[in-house]
């Protein structure tokens, strides 16, 4: 299986990554679907280069928002297909690219007011360069009620040799269907077909575009993972699963639905990838038959279908015997896409592609800040033909040295493959990329991780239960941890006061794989009875809170009225930040911090929980006041976790007080509701 579908950044369209010397590139344009809000598929004819010969060809999708007009109904908050098909003069269609729009709700940190959002999405069609070339139609669609988007979409076409010629591209499905009729199974929209490899064909693939959506009582096929079969000439050389198990860790977060359920294969705001497969025996000439078939499934009321594309392509032989090419750099970036692992740290991280018939064995790279001193590094491993690996290399002096600075701005990096299997690389021109980034922050040495945690278990099921669904901790460049929280107890407010131990960079990481609903995620509000959400964030010793990438701290209340520090940061399965420390203490630093409490549920049906927020160790005198100014509880404690029974209070407001003898006093105010 071949996964075309990129994740890099467009930045090269500024200039930013280098795919080919100047004057090899060619982009071209389509009109602009300004407003998608009144229609749902676009038309445009196009011209294209001839007689050319290309390495690569990037389509690029692009989705954007705009204000909605009053009456428009779920503006940007709804998750539809978007999809770029090709008809060529002939007749002959193809879907080329698909994403899945996000729940664009405005507010949310990634999704700011007024709507000026829009998402890069880049997929590689190399493969279908028979059909890019003179005129053709390019038809762009988004699903119907999906008011707030727009759309523009161009080709990017980079002169060289491609791994393989591609021979011919037949269209064999270009429907799904309702899944799960006892009468008209899915299947009778996948019957076998009878193909002949033409001439010049080497070997074949099955390129297949699927996707499930809709609910029946099984609330398939969206949340329900089913699986086809691939069938060459009877015999099943496939069982694909259909379904994405990544969702919480989607690039673009946090939205404002669910974006973090699996799916069927997509998660909301992402591009759908194709599965890809070798048929293998099919060479020029070869007849053969072949068809799709689905886990046999049958529901009393069918609602879920699957839309679905297929083609085969049929690829000539591989062009180069020794070549390796950069496919993307990860990090450093300000990629759109590696959201989550930028800025980073010191360690580049880049993806290179095997696009010769020779096995390799070794890659020689410079790489550093553009304009700096590069480095020098070769990377031993095996790396089959038409592979793809990730590498990381060894720390960047340029990149310490920007962060050490506190340096502030935009800035280039650059990695040059100057060797492969100990001689020259055979294609130079797919040898060298450009990222742009931002360097990672310049931190304290001394912080305060406070952290309350929510009342879901681990498992992501159970509640009130320990140990609880959050963690977090901080590794150092080898990746060692010099500071963690790990196996929390379930509503527990957690203050550390940290002392990074060396110079360097650092890595600051929360964990949820329980649930992936970080500590506090709006639907659970909503839906789950008895949820109380937890926060997460970092102060300096002053008490100012310290930024972090994509995480905003707001300073709203939530819906059980437990005051929230980052609402809207459900980061699903996880979070990370990279910092540097510039300095190494010795001490913690004596610090006095305000004293708070936390009040939840609010309303309070059964039991009221209090938190205690940097009080000191001694006995805390707890009351609970009700509007005639009568005392109903109180109670000497030295927990800073407490629960209390209210099932016996009058329905009303009432007012809390905790003090200790040294001075810390605070006043909250409850709600008690039977």
């Amino acid at each position: 299986m071949k996964q075309f579908t990129l994740l890099f950044s467009m930045l090269f369209l500024c200039s930013t990554m280098s795919f080919a010397n100047p004057g090899d590139t060619t982009i071209v344009t389509t009109s602009p679907v300004l407003n998608a809000d009144n229609s749902t598929s676009f038309d445009t004819l196009i011209v294209l280069p001839t007689n050319k010969t290309y390495r690569k060809i990037f389509l690029v999708y692009t989705l954007n928002s705009h204000a909605c007009s009053p009456s428009s109904q779920y503006c940007h908050q709804w998750d539809y297909i978007g999809n770029v098909t090709l008809k060529s003069p002939h007749g002959d269609t193809a879907e080329l690219a698909r994403i899945i729009t996000p729940f664009a709700t405005i507010g949310w940190s990634r999704f700011p007011a007024p709507p000026n959002w829009s998402m890069d999405y880049v997929f590689d069609v190399t493969d279908f360069a028979p059909f890019l070339q003179d005129s053709i139609t390019i038809n762009s669609a988004l699903g119907v009620g999906s008011p707030g988007y727009g759309i523009y979409t161009k080709f990017i076409f980079i002169e060289g040799t491609p791994d393989r010629n591609t021979i011919a591209i037949n269209r064999l499905y270009a429907h799904g269907g309702t899944y799960g009729s006892a009468t008209n199974p899915i299947d009778n929209n996948f019957p076998v077909l009878n193909e002949t490899a033409p001439i010049g064909t080497v070997s074949a693939a099955f390129r297949f575009i699927v996707t499930g959506h809709g609910s029946d009582a099984n609330q398939c096929c969206e949340f329900a993972e089913h699986y086809y079969n691939l069938y060459l000439n009877s015999n099943s050389i496939l069982q694909q699963n259909i379904w994405r198990t990544d969702c919480g860790f989607n690039e673009l977060y946090p939205q404002g639905g669910t974006w973090l359920y699996n799916r069927s294969n997509w998660c909301p705001g992402s591009s759908v990838a194709p599965y890809y497969t070798t048929l293998p025996g099919v060479t020029a000439g070869t007849n053969y038959s072949i068809n799709v078939g689905f886990e046999p499934y049958t529901v009393t009321s069918p609602s879920g279908n699957y839309d679905a594309s297929a083609t085969v392509v049929y690829y000539g032989g591989i062009n180069k015997t020794l070549d390796a090419s950069i496919e993307d750099i990860i990090a450093p970036s300000s990629s759109q896409q590696h959201f989550r692992e930028n800025p980073s740290n010191n360690l580049p991280i880049v993806h290179i592609h095997n696009s010769g018939s020779t096995a390799i064995t070794s890659v020689a790279f410079q790489y550093g800040v553009l304009d700096s001193a590069m480095q020098a590094y070769t990377w031993n491993g095996s790396l089959a033909s038409l592979s793809d690996t990730i590498i990381s290399l060894p720390a960047s002096s340029s990149l310490a040295n920007m962060s050490s600075s506190s340096l502030s701005g935009t800035f280039n990096f650059i990695v040059d493959i100057t060797g492969v299997n100990g001689v020259a690389d055979a294609d130079q021109t797919n040898d060298t990329m450009r990222s742009q980034f931002i360097v990672a922050p310049r931190w304290p040495d001394t912080i305060m991780v406070k952290m309350l945690t929510s009342n879901l278990a681990a498992d992501g099921v159970s509640m009130n239960a320990n140990p609880s669904d959050a963690n977090w901790y901080i590794t150092n460049a080898n990746g060692d941890t010099v500071f963690s929280r790990t196996n929390t107890n379930y509503s527990t407010l957690y203050l550390d006061t940290l002392v990074m131990p060396n110079i360097g960079f650092y890595k600051f990481t929360i964990s949820s794989p329980g649930n992936c609903s970080g500590l506090h995620w709006w639907p659970l509000d909503q839906g789950l009875t008895g949820y109380a959400p937890g926060y997460l964030f970092i102060e300096k010793i002053t008490g100012l809170k310290i930024p972090m990438h994509g995480y905003t701290y707001t300073s709203s209340t939530s819906s059980s009225g437990l005051k929230n520090e980052g609402e809207h940061d459900d980061y699903g399965c996880g979070f990370s930040q990279y910092f540097y420390v510039g300095d190494a203490s010795t001490a913690v630093r004596n610090i006095k911090m305000p004293s708070t409490i936390a009040i939840y549920p609010n309303p309070a049906n059964d039991e009221i929980n209090i938190i205690l927020d940097n009080y000191s160790s001694g006995n805390t005198s707890i009351s609970l006041i009700n509007i005639m100014g009568q005392t109903v509880y109180a109670t000497n404690t030295t927990s800073k976790n407490i629960r209390i029974s209210c099932a016996s209070f009058a329905p009303g407001i009432y007012t809390v007080h905790c003090s200790t003898a040294d001075g810390n006093n605070s006043i909250g105010k409850v709600l008690v509701a039977h």
